[in-house]
């Protein structure tokens, strides 16, 4: 297979002028620090989200981080690394890492964009819900291993447990 030479395309805009955009129109407090890189302020469940959107040219891609404030005990990193991998088993689009720098939790996710394409803003929307929602739907299960010493498969299990109405 052969690669096909796409330098020449030109985007209508760059992908985080829309990322941008769409913070303004839902009153997100953002940063844009530079032109490829775009951070925001998103309420989750269970508190802050600090998602940031990165594109890579390089490679085409419209990147999405979205970390929570929890920082892995070392005692812990084992638990949670399994922890990981069972989550990540279940997705069907993105990945949790553990971040070794800051021992932080994040969810990761990429929009390609190859031969030009340029990003909808349904896209991008898109990219932030999955990312909102599954730091949303796990952020629980790394509670209890954390502080709960749960084991994963019982800290996994009791987070998915669905419940029906509010009390």
């Amino acid at each position: 297979m052969t690669a096909t030479d796409y330098s020449g395309l030109k985007r209508h805009e760059h992908p985080l002028d829309i990322v941008e955009r769409l913070a303004s129109i839902h009153d997100r407090t953002f940063d844009r620090p530079g032109d490829d890189e775009i951070t925001l302020t998103v309420q989750g469940n269970w508190g802050l989200y600090h998602v940031a959107f990165n594109w890579l040219e390089s490679m085409e891609a419209l990147h999405i981080a979205c970390a929570f404030d929890l920082k892995v005990l070392d005692r812990r990193r084992s638990e949670i690394n399994e922890l990981v991998s069972r989550i990540n088993e279940q997705l069907w689009v993105g990945h949790f890492d553990l971040w070794t720098d800051d021992n932080s939790v994040m969810f990761r996710h990429s929009l390609i964009l190859s031969g030009g394409a340029d990003p909808t803003g349904q896209q991008c929307e898109a990219l932030l819900n999955i990312a909102v929602e599954a730091c949303n739907r796990h952020y629980q299960a790394f509670q209890f291993v954390l502080w709960a010493g749960k084991s994963p498969a019982e800290a996994l299990a009791a987070s998915m447990f669905e419940t029906a109405g509010e009390a």
